[in-house]
């Protein structure tokens, strides 16, 4: 069984192509993103590399008006290449959770590779202040994961439990994502792991 997708979306803010493959030779993938917003290339890239997935993304966006449109496109690209690269989902484990720190921030993530898009995202950041240049604005970061949830069917909560750092708390976000992604992806039966038959 391949587990690997090729995505790419061309509108008229944004160019984005997405390759993904979730089981690379090694159990570690090569990590190459280029989005043109260096902290969002940094938590993607904290997303392919504890993932265990090879993840190649490259962006190109109307930064000059906002990153917004980068941001949602490249969630939307990356979700509908995971989708793909999943199947039928026969045999994964399909749920996984856990708490993930990063110095002082502490945030808990759980998930199902339900085929049923739905997100909670709990995290509540005190001053926000644009991380990196050109500017990533912080409250971009849950927008993201709600549309790769979305376009990759998944059920995703995520809830910051303590932290102040804002870089700390997308990160561990990032980590945890990637931890729990890479646990629900792994086939470890035979069957599809639903009631129903499909997810």
């Amino acid at each position: 069984m391949t587990r690997r997708a090729t995505r790419a979306r061309t509108t008229r803010e944004t160019r984005i192509e997405c390759s993904l493959d979730l089981d690379p030779e090694g159990g570690t993938g090569e990590v190459t993103v280029g989005t043109g917003l260096p902290f969002f290339d940094h938590l993607l890239a904290q997303l392919g590399r504890h993932s265990g997935f090879s993840l190649s993304l490259a962006a190109e966006g109307d930064l000059e008006v906002d990153g917004h449109h980068t941001v949602e496109d490249t969630g939307i690209v990356l979700g509908e290449a995971l989708a793909e690269a999943l199947g039928d989902k026969a045999g994964i484990r399909r749920f996984a959770s856990g708490l993930y720190p990063l110095d002082e921030a502490l945030v808990e993530v759980a998930l199902d590779l339900s085929g049923r898009p739905f997100v909670v995202y709990d995290v509540e950041i005190g001053e926000v202040l644009a991380l990196g240049t050109p500017p990533f604005d912080p409250q971009l970061a849950g927008h993201f994961w709600e549309s790769l949830a979305t376009s990759a069917g998944i059920t995703l909560h995520v809830s910051l439990r303590r932290g102040c750092n804002t870089h700390h708390i997308l990160e561990a976000t990032a980590k945890g994502v990637a931890r729990c992604l890479r646990d629900a992806a792994r086939v470890e039966g035979g069957g599809v792991p639903s009631t129903k038959g499909s997810l």
